[in-house]
């Protein structure tokens, strides 16, 4: 995930992503002390910590998951953690997370900041390929899905998780902007960026949704299942 895009029509009169992001911050409410913990070793250990969904985005999900009380949350792409634990944080009483980590390296790491938090026995982590281990959640229909793995298969997982999502559930959709690459000519090798330019023309013209596609961090699309 890539953060701090600055917009020509960004609020603040066009303050840098930077001080824009400080201010948004400041006047939201803070992690909690376990995911502050779990931003610092991802930080730490991580070549791109970035890819974390960090403070903003992490309370942006938290409070969406609060607003759905979802019962089932797939989560395709977990990377150290940080989301899936902000997506527990709404959970209906009986509520279950699964996220899936394609790099099995990461499973020790993951499970060690999962660990950290009250949350954690509401989350199933899943190392493999994400659209194996969807197929191998037979019977699981989701109220929330939250994509954020290989940009190259956005639209693959797109329709894979669908079928799948209950009327009026949520996917969303991370790094839709994908450092404001689509808002110019794409390269023809640029594989990543081409694929998202695909997904969001896909979704864009999906009338089995609703869709919203928000310049949070990288680019973040809520889509509606209608």
């Amino acid at each position: 995930m890539i953060q701090n895009v600055p917009y020509p029509d960004a609020p603040l009169g066009g303050e840098s992503g930077e001080a824009l992001e400080a201010y948004l911050a400041a006047h939201s409410d803070p992690e909690p002390p376990y995911l502050a913990v779990v931003n610092r070793r991802t930080h730490v250990r991580m070549i791109n910590p970035r890819m974390m969904s960090g403070h903003l985005q992490g309370r942006f999900l938290a409070m969406l998951s609060h607003m759905v009380r979802p019962r089932r949350v797939l989560e395709l792409g977990t990377f150290s953690g940080y989301s899936a634990l902000c997506l527990a944080e709404g959970l209906a009483e009986d509520g279950l997370v699964h996220t899936v980590e394609h790099d099995d390296e990461l499973e020790d790491f993951i499970r060690s900041n999962l660990a950290l938090s009250p949350l954690a026995d509401r989350i199933r982590l899943h190392i493999g390929d994400a659209l194996e281990v969807l197929a191998g959640l037979e019977g699981e229909v989701f109220d929330l899905v939250f994509i954020d793995a290989d940009k190259r298969q956005y639209t693959d997982y797109y329709e894979a998780v669908l079928p799948r999502v209950r009327p009026g559930g949520f996917i969303l959709a991370d790094n839709t902007l994908w450092d404001g690459k689509l808002l110019h000519a794409v390269r023809p090798g640029d594989k990543q960026a081409l694929a998202l330019l695909h997904f969001n023309d896909h979704v864009a013209a999906d009338a089995r949704v609703e869709k919203l596609l928000l310049p949070l961090r990288d680019g973040l699309t809520i889509i509606r299942k209608k």
